[in-house]
Protein backbone atom coordinates (compact mmCIF):
# COMPACT_ATOMS: atom_id res chain seq x y z
CA UNK A 1 0.00 0.00 0.00
CA UNK A 2 1.85 3.47 -1.33
CA UNK A 3 0.85 6.92 -0.20
CA UNK A 4 -2.07 8.16 -1.02
CA UNK A 5 -2.56 11.35 -1.52
CA UNK A 6 -5.29 13.69 -0.80
CA UNK A 7 -5.75 15.60 -4.28
CA UNK A 8 -8.83 16.56 -5.49
CA UNK A 9 -8.41 14.36 -8.56
CA UNK A 10 -8.66 11.59 -6.80
CA UNK A 11 -11.88 12.87 -4.95
CA UNK A 12 -13.40 14.25 -7.65
CA UNK A 13 -12.96 11.07 -9.71
CA UNK A 14 -14.55 8.63 -6.58
CA UNK A 15 -17.33 10.78 -6.56
CA UNK A 16 -18.19 11.93 -9.75
CA UNK A 17 -18.21 8.08 -10.35
CA UNK A 18 -20.68 7.19 -7.73
CA UNK A 19 -22.92 10.14 -6.88
CA UNK A 20 -25.93 11.72 -9.04
CA UNK A 21 -25.23 15.10 -7.73
CA UNK A 22 -23.12 17.81 -9.65
CA UNK A 23 -20.50 18.18 -6.70
CA UNK A 24 -18.23 20.67 -8.94
CA UNK A 25 -20.92 23.42 -8.47
CA UNK A 26 -19.22 26.87 -7.39
CA UNK A 27 -15.90 25.47 -8.23
CA UNK A 28 -12.91 26.87 -11.32
CA UNK A 29 -13.25 24.59 -14.31
CA UNK A 30 -9.47 24.77 -14.67
CA UNK A 31 -8.71 21.64 -12.48
CA UNK A 32 -4.76 23.16 -12.43
CA UNK A 33 -6.54 25.86 -10.41
CA UNK A 34 -8.39 23.86 -7.78
CA UNK A 35 -6.74 22.81 -4.66
CA UNK A 36 -8.34 19.90 -1.94
CA UNK A 37 -9.06 23.25 0.66
CA UNK A 38 -11.74 24.32 -1.87
CA UNK A 39 -13.92 21.65 -1.95
CA UNK A 40 -16.27 21.50 0.90
CA UNK A 41 -15.47 17.83 3.27
CA UNK A 42 -19.37 17.25 3.27
CA UNK A 43 -18.48 16.53 -0.81
CA UNK A 44 -16.09 13.78 0.36
CA UNK A 45 -18.99 12.06 2.10
CA UNK A 46 -21.37 10.16 -0.62
CA UNK A 47 -18.29 8.34 -2.14
CA UNK A 48 -17.83 7.29 1.39
CA UNK A 49 -20.62 6.01 1.62
CA UNK A 50 -20.82 4.30 -2.10
CA UNK A 51 -17.37 2.23 -1.51
CA UNK A 52 -18.91 1.24 2.13
CA UNK A 53 -21.74 -0.36 0.12
CA UNK A 54 -19.76 -2.08 -2.53
CA UNK A 55 -17.87 -3.76 0.54
CA UNK A 56 -20.76 -4.77 2.23
CA UNK A 57 -22.91 -5.62 -0.67
CA UNK A 58 -20.97 -6.46 -3.27
CA UNK A 59 -18.36 -9.20 -4.93
CA UNK A 60 -16.83 -10.46 -1.49
CA UNK A 61 -20.92 -10.52 -0.01
CA UNK A 62 -21.90 -12.68 -3.04
CA UNK A 63 -19.07 -15.51 -2.69
CA UNK A 64 -19.99 -15.42 1.38
CA UNK A 65 -23.45 -15.81 -0.25
CA UNK A 66 -22.04 -18.99 -2.05
CA UNK A 67 -20.11 -20.65 0.67
CA UNK A 68 -23.16 -20.97 3.43
CA UNK A 69 -25.79 -22.21 0.89
CA UNK A 70 -27.47 -19.06 -0.39
CA UNK A 71 -26.36 -18.93 -3.38
CA UNK A 72 -24.87 -21.20 -6.08
CA UNK A 73 -22.16 -20.61 -8.77
CA UNK A 74 -23.29 -22.11 -12.13
CA UNK A 75 -20.80 -20.77 -14.99
CA UNK A 76 -17.63 -19.00 -15.38
CA UNK A 77 -16.18 -16.96 -12.71
CA UNK A 78 -18.31 -17.74 -10.37
CA UNK A 79 -18.37 -21.35 -10.98
CA UNK A 80 -14.94 -21.72 -10.51
CA UNK A 81 -15.28 -19.42 -7.30
CA UNK A 82 -17.86 -21.68 -6.17
CA UNK A 83 -15.53 -24.59 -6.19
CA UNK A 84 -12.81 -22.70 -3.61
CA UNK A 85 -11.08 -21.90 -6.56
CA UNK A 86 -10.49 -17.80 -5.04
CA UNK A 87 -7.55 -15.98 -5.71
CA UNK A 88 -6.19 -12.75 -4.43
CA UNK A 89 -7.27 -10.49 -7.29
CA UNK A 90 -11.17 -11.02 -6.12
CA UNK A 91 -10.78 -9.27 -3.21
CA UNK A 92 -8.67 -5.82 -5.18
CA UNK A 93 -12.20 -3.76 -5.68
CA UNK A 94 -13.29 -4.38 -1.89
CA UNK A 95 -9.91 -3.37 -0.61
CA UNK A 96 -9.73 -0.26 -2.77
CA UNK A 97 -13.01 0.37 -1.28
CA UNK A 98 -11.65 0.52 2.07
CA UNK A 99 -8.52 2.41 1.73
CA UNK A 100 -9.20 4.77 -0.72
CA UNK A 101 -13.35 4.89 -1.27
CA UNK A 102 -13.72 4.76 2.63
CA UNK A 103 -10.66 5.79 4.31
CA UNK A 104 -9.23 8.57 2.20
CA UNK A 105 -12.81 10.64 2.38
CA UNK A 106 -13.54 9.98 5.59
CA UNK A 107 -10.33 11.07 7.38
CA UNK A 108 -10.39 14.10 5.05
CA UNK A 109 -13.55 14.87 6.68
CA UNK A 110 -12.35 14.04 10.27
CA UNK A 111 -9.48 15.96 10.28
CA UNK A 112 -11.01 19.20 8.37
CA UNK A 113 -14.45 19.89 9.21
CA UNK A 114 -16.17 22.06 11.64
CA UNK A 115 -18.97 20.36 11.50
CA UNK A 116 -19.73 17.51 14.33
CA UNK A 117 -22.64 16.18 12.48
CA UNK A 118 -20.61 15.66 9.60
CA UNK A 119 -17.32 13.95 11.39
CA UNK A 120 -19.67 11.91 13.52
CA UNK A 121 -21.16 10.52 10.58
CA UNK A 122 -17.70 9.84 9.20
CA UNK A 123 -16.73 8.27 12.33
CA UNK A 124 -19.42 5.32 12.05
CA UNK A 125 -18.53 5.26 7.98
CA UNK A 126 -15.20 4.35 8.88
CA UNK A 127 -16.04 2.08 12.05
CA UNK A 128 -18.12 -0.06 9.91
CA UNK A 129 -16.14 -0.21 6.77
CA UNK A 130 -12.56 -1.50 9.26
CA UNK A 131 -14.88 -3.78 10.99
CA UNK A 132 -16.34 -5.57 8.22
CA UNK A 133 -12.56 -5.75 6.71
CA UNK A 134 -11.25 -7.54 10.23
CA UNK A 135 -14.47 -10.15 9.90
CA UNK A 136 -13.87 -10.79 6.26
CA UNK A 137 -10.16 -10.69 5.93
CA UNK A 138 -8.67 -11.33 9.92
CA UNK A 139 -5.36 -8.99 10.33
CA UNK A 140 -5.70 -5.83 8.22
CA UNK A 141 -3.70 -2.55 8.20
CA UNK A 142 -5.67 0.12 10.65
CA UNK A 143 -3.07 1.96 13.32
CA UNK A 144 -1.19 3.04 10.03
CA UNK A 145 -3.46 3.17 7.09
CA UNK A 146 -4.12 6.38 5.76
CA UNK A 147 -1.04 7.95 7.57
CA UNK A 148 0.63 10.04 4.40
CA UNK A 149 3.74 9.96 5.93
CA UNK A 150 3.50 5.68 5.71
CA UNK A 151 3.98 3.95 2.73
CA UNK A 152 3.59 0.28 4.04
CA UNK A 153 0.98 0.24 7.22
CA UNK A 154 1.27 -2.71 9.60
CA UNK A 155 -1.13 -5.46 9.56
CA UNK A 156 -2.77 -5.07 13.02
CA UNK A 157 -4.44 -8.02 14.30
CA UNK A 158 -8.24 -8.62 14.02
CA UNK A 159 -8.76 -8.52 17.70
CA UNK A 160 -7.05 -4.90 18.13
CA UNK A 161 -9.03 -3.72 14.96
CA UNK A 162 -12.33 -4.69 16.64
CA UNK A 163 -11.06 -3.08 19.88
CA UNK A 164 -9.85 0.28 17.81
CA UNK A 165 -13.45 0.07 15.56
CA UNK A 166 -15.38 0.02 18.90
CA UNK A 167 -13.56 2.96 20.29
CA UNK A 168 -14.48 4.90 17.49
CA UNK A 169 -17.97 3.96 17.45
CA UNK A 170 -17.83 4.98 20.63
CA UNK A 171 -16.08 8.65 20.01
CA UNK A 172 -18.60 9.06 16.89
CA UNK A 173 -21.62 8.54 19.12
CA UNK A 174 -20.28 10.86 21.59
CA UNK A 175 -19.51 13.35 18.73
CA UNK A 176 -23.05 12.44 17.14
CA UNK A 177 -24.57 13.50 20.66
CA UNK A 178 -23.09 16.84 20.88
CA UNK A 179 -23.77 17.87 17.07
CA UNK A 180 -26.91 20.03 16.32
CA UNK A 181 -29.38 18.39 14.10
CA UNK A 182 -29.35 19.26 10.32
CA UNK A 183 -29.79 17.36 7.15
CA UNK A 184 -27.24 16.77 5.08
CA UNK A 185 -27.98 16.07 1.53
CA UNK A 186 -24.54 14.04 0.67
CA UNK A 187 -25.71 11.22 3.54
CA UNK A 188 -27.31 8.85 1.23
CA UNK A 189 -28.29 6.31 4.20
CA UNK A 190 -30.35 8.69 6.48
CA UNK A 191 -29.86 12.29 5.15
CA UNK A 192 -28.00 13.42 8.22
CA UNK A 193 -30.64 12.04 11.01
CA UNK A 194 -28.13 11.67 14.04
CA UNK A 195 -30.58 10.15 15.99
CA UNK A 196 -30.69 7.06 13.39
CA UNK A 197 -26.75 7.50 13.64
CA UNK A 198 -26.39 7.16 17.07
CA UNK A 199 -28.60 4.16 16.84
CA UNK A 200 -26.71 2.48 13.75
CA UNK A 201 -23.96 3.12 15.49
CA UNK A 202 -24.76 1.00 18.36
CA UNK A 203 -26.32 -1.66 16.45
CA UNK A 204 -22.69 -2.06 14.89
CA UNK A 205 -21.22 -2.03 18.47
CA UNK A 206 -22.86 -5.13 19.28
CA UNK A 207 -22.90 -6.74 16.00
CA UNK A 208 -18.51 -6.29 16.33
CA UNK A 209 -18.61 -7.40 19.74
CA UNK A 210 -21.12 -10.26 18.93
CA UNK A 211 -18.28 -11.69 16.44
CA UNK A 212 -15.96 -11.75 19.01
CA UNK A 213 -17.99 -14.16 21.18
CA UNK A 214 -18.71 -11.06 23.82
CA UNK A 215 -22.09 -11.94 24.34
CA UNK A 216 -23.23 -9.51 27.16
CA UNK A 217 -21.40 -6.56 25.50
CA UNK A 218 -23.53 -7.00 22.55
CA UNK A 219 -26.97 -7.17 24.47
CA UNK A 220 -25.68 -4.25 26.27
CA UNK A 221 -24.92 -2.44 22.91
CA UNK A 222 -28.15 -3.41 21.02
CA UNK A 223 -30.12 -2.23 23.76
CA UNK A 224 -28.84 1.50 22.36
CA UNK A 225 -29.00 -0.04 18.73
CA UNK A 226 -31.82 0.55 15.91
CA UNK A 227 -35.16 0.18 17.17
CA UNK A 228 -37.63 0.12 13.84
CA UNK A 229 -37.27 -0.95 10.94
CA UNK A 230 -37.78 2.53 9.06
CA UNK A 231 -34.16 3.48 11.02
CA UNK A 232 -32.69 0.46 8.88
CA UNK A 233 -29.21 1.44 7.16
CA UNK A 234 -29.57 0.51 3.40
CA UNK A 235 -28.13 0.93 -0.11
CA UNK A 236 -31.14 2.90 -2.03
CA UNK A 237 -30.74 2.70 -5.47
CA UNK A 238 -32.22 4.99 -7.93
CA UNK A 239 -32.01 3.04 -11.14
CA UNK A 240 -29.98 5.34 -13.23
CA UNK A 241 -26.68 4.35 -14.82
CA UNK A 242 -24.18 3.26 -11.71
CA UNK A 243 -27.46 3.14 -9.08
CA UNK A 244 -28.72 0.03 -9.04
CA UNK A 245 -29.32 -2.72 -7.17
CA UNK A 246 -25.53 -4.38 -6.96
CA UNK A 247 -26.32 -8.20 -7.73
CA UNK A 248 -29.27 -6.82 -10.57
CA UNK A 249 -26.02 -5.02 -12.47
CA UNK A 250 -23.81 -8.51 -12.09
CA UNK A 251 -26.83 -10.15 -13.79
CA UNK A 252 -27.50 -7.71 -16.29
CA UNK A 253 -24.13 -7.34 -17.47
CA UNK A 254 -21.05 -9.60 -17.98
CA UNK A 255 -22.20 -12.36 -15.46
CA UNK A 256 -25.65 -13.08 -16.80
CA UNK A 257 -26.33 -17.04 -15.73
CA UNK A 258 -23.11 -17.36 -13.57
CA UNK A 259 -24.77 -16.90 -10.18
CA UNK A 260 -27.80 -16.97 -8.35
CA UNK A 261 -29.75 -19.69 -6.59
CA UNK A 262 -32.90 -21.39 -8.67
CA UNK A 263 -31.54 -22.54 -12.13
CA UNK A 264 -32.79 -26.06 -14.17
CA UNK A 265 -33.70 -27.39 -10.51
CA UNK A 266 -30.97 -26.93 -8.77
CA UNK A 267 -31.65 -24.75 -5.33
CA UNK A 268 -29.69 -23.18 -3.17
CA UNK A 269 -29.96 -24.62 0.64
CA UNK A 270 -31.77 -21.57 1.40
CA UNK A 271 -34.11 -22.18 -1.16
CA UNK A 272 -34.79 -25.42 0.13
CA UNK A 273 -35.31 -24.82 3.31
CA UNK A 274 -38.19 -21.98 2.61
CA UNK A 275 -40.22 -24.81 0.68
CA UNK A 276 -42.95 -26.01 2.55
CA UNK A 277 -43.03 -29.25 -0.24
CA UNK A 278 -39.35 -29.97 0.98
CA UNK A 279 -37.77 -32.68 3.92
CA UNK A 280 -35.44 -29.23 5.00
CA UNK A 281 -38.80 -26.64 5.18
CA UNK A 282 -38.54 -24.86 8.15
CA UNK A 283 -42.43 -24.06 7.82
CA UNK A 284 -44.60 -25.14 10.26
CA UNK A 285 -48.06 -24.32 11.47
CA UNK A 286 -46.76 -21.09 12.86
CA UNK A 287 -44.49 -20.07 9.65
CA UNK A 288 -45.18 -19.82 6.36
CA UNK A 289 -42.35 -18.82 3.95
CA UNK A 290 -44.00 -18.99 0.60
CA UNK A 291 -43.67 -15.57 0.29
CA UNK A 292 -40.30 -15.04 1.05
CA UNK A 293 -39.06 -17.82 -0.92
CA UNK A 294 -40.71 -16.16 -3.73
CA UNK A 295 -39.10 -12.84 -3.03
CA UNK A 296 -35.56 -14.74 -2.29
CA UNK A 297 -35.32 -16.31 -5.45
CA UNK A 298 -32.75 -15.30 -8.06
CA UNK A 299 -33.20 -15.51 -11.92
CA UNK A 300 -29.44 -15.66 -13.32
CA UNK A 301 -30.21 -14.89 -16.80
CA UNK A 302 -30.83 -11.24 -16.03
CA UNK A 303 -31.18 -8.64 -13.93
CA UNK A 304 -34.25 -7.50 -15.66
CA UNK A 305 -36.01 -10.51 -14.71
CA UNK A 306 -35.78 -10.45 -11.39
CA UNK A 307 -38.41 -8.20 -9.31
CA UNK A 308 -37.35 -9.47 -5.69
CA UNK A 309 -34.58 -9.17 -3.71
CA UNK A 310 -32.32 -8.06 -6.59
CA UNK A 311 -34.79 -5.77 -8.66
CA UNK A 312 -33.28 -2.80 -10.04
CA UNK A 313 -34.05 -0.64 -7.48
CA UNK A 314 -34.76 -3.40 -4.35
CA UNK A 315 -32.68 -1.96 -1.11
CA UNK A 316 -29.59 -3.96 0.02
CA UNK A 317 -29.61 -4.38 3.65
CA UNK A 318 -26.71 -2.97 5.92
CA UNK A 319 -27.56 -2.87 8.92
CA UNK A 320 -30.95 -3.45 10.50
CA UNK A 321 -33.25 -3.49 13.29
CA UNK A 322 -33.82 -7.32 12.41
CA UNK A 323 -30.17 -7.62 13.21
CA UNK A 324 -30.54 -5.85 16.16
CA UNK A 325 -33.47 -8.16 17.65
CA UNK A 326 -31.86 -11.34 16.62
CA UNK A 327 -28.44 -10.15 18.40
CA UNK A 328 -30.28 -9.01 21.82
CA UNK A 329 -32.68 -12.62 21.12
CA UNK A 330 -29.71 -14.79 21.28
CA UNK A 331 -27.45 -12.52 23.66
CA UNK A 332 -30.43 -12.69 25.90
CA UNK A 333 -30.86 -16.25 26.21
CA UNK A 334 -27.15 -17.00 26.48
CA UNK A 335 -26.66 -15.14 29.75
CA UNK A 336 -30.10 -15.98 30.55
CA UNK A 337 -32.63 -18.54 29.67
CA UNK A 338 -35.37 -18.72 26.30
CA UNK A 339 -37.82 -16.52 28.22
CA UNK A 340 -34.97 -13.65 28.13
CA UNK A 341 -34.78 -14.12 24.30
CA UNK A 342 -38.26 -14.85 23.48
CA UNK A 343 -39.54 -11.00 23.02
CA UNK A 344 -36.77 -10.22 21.14
CA UNK A 345 -37.50 -13.10 18.36
CA UNK A 346 -41.07 -12.55 18.44
CA UNK A 347 -40.47 -9.01 17.99
CA UNK A 348 -38.68 -10.12 14.64
CA UNK A 349 -42.00 -11.93 13.79
CA UNK A 350 -44.29 -9.31 14.20
CA UNK A 351 -42.54 -7.03 11.95
CA UNK A 352 -42.22 -9.79 9.23
CA UNK A 353 -45.99 -10.79 9.78
CA UNK A 354 -47.21 -7.33 8.23
CA UNK A 355 -45.01 -8.16 5.09
CA UNK A 356 -42.59 -6.05 5.88
CA UNK A 357 -40.02 -8.67 4.99
CA UNK A 358 -40.47 -8.46 1.54
CA UNK A 359 -41.29 -6.10 -1.15
CA UNK A 360 -45.03 -4.71 -3.37
CA UNK A 361 -44.42 -7.72 -5.68
CA UNK A 362 -44.75 -10.67 -2.72
CA UNK A 363 -47.05 -9.34 -0.68
CA UNK A 364 -49.78 -10.58 -2.20
CA UNK A 365 -48.51 -14.20 -1.13
CA UNK A 366 -48.86 -16.29 1.95
CA UNK A 367 -46.84 -15.36 4.66
CA UNK A 368 -47.05 -16.17 8.35
CA UNK A 369 -44.66 -15.58 11.23
CA UNK A 370 -47.30 -16.13 14.47
CA UNK A 371 -45.75 -15.54 18.09
CA UNK A 372 -43.60 -18.47 19.42
CA UNK A 373 -44.39 -19.40 23.10
CA UNK A 374 -41.46 -21.08 25.30
CA UNK A 375 -43.37 -24.40 25.06
CA UNK A 376 -43.11 -24.53 21.43
CA UNK A 377 -39.32 -25.07 22.01
CA UNK A 378 -39.94 -27.92 24.49
CA UNK A 379 -39.47 -31.56 23.91
CA UNK A 380 -41.50 -32.60 20.99
CA UNK A 381 -42.47 -28.85 20.13
CA UNK A 382 -42.82 -27.05 17.21
CA UNK A 383 -39.42 -26.18 17.27
CA UNK A 384 -38.29 -29.05 19.06
CA UNK A 385 -39.01 -32.24 17.01
CA UNK A 386 -35.73 -34.02 17.83
CA UNK A 387 -36.05 -33.55 21.79
CA UNK A 388 -33.18 -31.74 22.42
CA UNK A 389 -32.75 -29.01 25.24
CA UNK A 390 -35.44 -26.25 24.95
CA UNK A 391 -32.51 -23.21 25.28
CA UNK A 392 -30.87 -24.87 22.42
CA UNK A 393 -33.70 -25.05 20.35
CA UNK A 394 -34.54 -21.60 20.69
CA UNK A 395 -30.79 -20.70 19.94
CA UNK A 396 -31.19 -23.34 17.12
CA UNK A 397 -34.22 -21.46 15.28
CA UNK A 398 -32.64 -17.75 16.38
CA UNK A 399 -29.37 -18.30 14.61
CA UNK A 400 -31.74 -19.76 11.39
CA UNK A 401 -34.17 -16.63 11.10
CA UNK A 402 -30.39 -14.82 11.71
CA UNK A 403 -29.43 -17.03 8.13
CA UNK A 404 -32.56 -16.14 6.36
CA UNK A 405 -33.26 -12.81 7.22
CA UNK A 406 -29.44 -11.78 6.74
CA UNK A 407 -29.70 -12.40 3.15
CA UNK A 408 -27.69 -10.18 1.45
CA UNK A 409 -25.34 -9.15 4.50
CA UNK A 410 -22.37 -11.24 5.73
CA UNK A 411 -24.05 -12.15 8.60
CA UNK A 412 -24.38 -15.35 7.64
CA UNK A 413 -20.64 -15.92 6.34
CA UNK A 414 -19.98 -14.58 10.21
CA UNK A 415 -22.22 -16.58 11.57
CA UNK A 416 -21.11 -19.40 10.63
CA UNK A 417 -17.55 -19.27 10.66
CA UNK A 418 -18.44 -18.18 14.56
CA UNK A 419 -19.88 -20.83 15.55
CA UNK A 420 -18.64 -23.46 13.71
CA UNK A 421 -16.29 -24.73 16.26
CA UNK A 422 -18.40 -24.58 19.77
CA UNK A 423 -21.79 -24.19 18.81
CA UNK A 424 -22.43 -26.86 16.15
CA UNK A 425 -25.63 -28.01 18.40
CA UNK A 426 -27.63 -24.84 17.03
CA UNK A 427 -25.87 -23.74 13.47
CA UNK A 428 -26.99 -23.76 10.41
CA UNK A 429 -26.16 -27.55 8.57
CA UNK A 430 -25.83 -25.39 5.20
CA UNK A 431 -24.49 -27.11 2.54
CA UNK A 432 -23.21 -26.02 -1.00
CA UNK A 433 -25.69 -27.64 -3.88
CA UNK A 434 -23.58 -28.95 -6.14
CA UNK A 435 -20.93 -27.57 -4.51
CA UNK A 436 -17.61 -29.08 -2.84
CA UNK A 437 -17.97 -30.32 0.90
CA UNK A 438 -16.76 -29.29 4.08
CA UNK A 439 -14.19 -27.86 5.36
CA UNK A 440 -16.03 -24.44 4.26
CA UNK A 441 -13.74 -21.16 3.69
CA UNK A 442 -12.65 -19.26 6.94
CA UNK A 443 -12.22 -15.68 5.58
CA UNK A 444 -11.61 -13.88 2.23
CA UNK A 445 -7.91 -13.46 0.64
CA UNK A 446 -6.11 -10.09 0.81
CA UNK A 447 -6.08 -8.33 -2.05
CA UNK A 448 -2.85 -8.77 -4.80
CA UNK A 449 -2.43 -5.65 -5.45
CA UNK A 450 -2.13 -5.07 -1.24
CA UNK A 451 0.12 -8.31 -1.47
CA UNK A 452 2.42 -6.60 -4.04
CA UNK A 453 3.04 -3.32 -2.78
CA UNK A 454 3.13 -3.68 0.98
CA UNK A 455 6.45 -4.37 2.15
CA UNK A 456 4.22 -6.01 5.78
CA UNK A 457 2.22 -7.90 4.11
CA UNK A 458 2.43 -11.24 4.23
CA UNK A 459 4.74 -12.78 1.04
CA UNK A 460 1.59 -14.90 0.27
CA UNK A 461 -2.62 -15.01 1.27
CA UNK A 462 -2.58 -17.10 4.42
CA UNK A 463 -5.71 -19.43 2.04
CA UNK A 464 -9.07 -19.04 2.27
CA UNK A 465 -9.21 -22.02 4.95
CA UNK A 466 -7.00 -20.42 7.98
CA UNK A 467 -9.43 -19.47 10.81
CA UNK A 468 -8.87 -15.85 12.06
CA UNK A 469 -7.98 -15.55 15.30
CA UNK A 470 -11.83 -14.76 16.47
CA UNK A 471 -12.70 -18.09 15.35
CA UNK A 472 -10.00 -20.07 16.26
Amino acid sequence: MKKISYILTIAIALLTTVSCEDIVDGINDNPNDIIISDVEERLFLTGSMLANVQLNCGHLNRIGGMYTGQLIGYSSLYSNIYGYNLSTAESNGEWNAIYVGVLTNTNHIINNSNNELLVGIAKVVKAHAFGTAASLFGDVPFSEAGDPEISDPVFDGQISVYTNVIALLDDAISTLGSAGSGSIPEDIYYGGDKDKWIAAANTLKARFYLHQKNYPAALSAAQNGISSASDDMQYHPIGTTDNNNLFWTILEGARAGDIGNNEGGSESYLLQILDGTNPLSRNHAKTDETARRGYYTIDSSGGSANDGIIEQVEAQNMVTYFENQLIMAEAAARGGTLNDGLPYLNAVRAWMNTGAHVNSNYQGMTYLYDAFVATDFDNGGIENSDNIDPKTAFLREVIEERYVSGFGMHMPYNDARRLRKSDGAFAVPYFLQDGPAAPYPERMPYSTNELNSNSNAPSDDPGIFVKTSVNQ
